[in-house]
C-alpha cells in the first residue's frame, strides 16, 4: 500500500475518533453548543426528516429529548478528491445505543462527512437512523 495513502488512512482514524468523542459529549452534555460542529451550509437527515444550515440544525436537535449515545462501532475514511474546496475530509460512520430521556436504548447508525475549516473540523452532512426491528 501506497506510504501516502496508508498516512491519509491512519489521519482519519485518529480525527474519527476525537470528533465523534467531541460530537457525542457535545450532544449529550452541551447541546446549546452543537451548531459550532457544523458548517453553515450543512444538511442534516434525521430518520427521514431533512435539515439544513447550522441554525436550523441547531433548533431541531435542541428540540428533541435528552440524551445519552454509547458509541460502538467507529469507521473513519479519507475522501481522496475534495468535496469542499481543497480541505481534507473524511466519512465518519457509526453505531451504537442512544437513550431518550432514561427509557430503553435504541440502536442508531450516524454518518458524517465532515471537513477542516480554518483548523476545525465541521459537519458537511449528517445522516441519523434509529435501528427499528422489523417484525416478521
Amino acid at each position: 500500500m501506497d506510504t501516502s495513502y496508508r498516512g491519509k488512512i491512519d489521519h482519519a482514524c485518529r480525527m474519527g475518533e476525537e470528533f465523534t468523542k467531541m460530537y457525542y459529549e457535545t450532544m449529550d452534555k452541551r447541546r446549546h453548543m452543537l451548531s459550532r460542529l457544523y458548517m453553515d451550509s450543512a444538511v442534516l437527515s434525521w430518520n427521514g426528516n431533512g435539515v439544513q444550515g447550522n441554525d436550523g440544525i441547531q433548533k431541531y436537535y435542541i428540540e428533541l429529548p435528552a440524551t445519552d449515545h454509547k458509541v460502538i462501532t467507529l469507521d473513519s475514511q479519507p475522501i481522496i478528491a475534495p468535496c469542499v474546496g481543497d480541505q481534507p475530509a473524511f466519512m465518519i460512520q457509526v453505531t451504537g445505543h442512544v437513550r431518550y430521556q432514561a427509557k430503553v436504548p435504541k440502536t442508531f447508525q450516524q454518518n458524517f462527512i465532515i471537513t477542516a475549516i480554518a483548523d476545525k473540523w465541521k459537519v458537511v452532512t449528517d445522516c441519523f437512523r434509529l435501528q427499528e426491528p422489523v417484525d416478521k
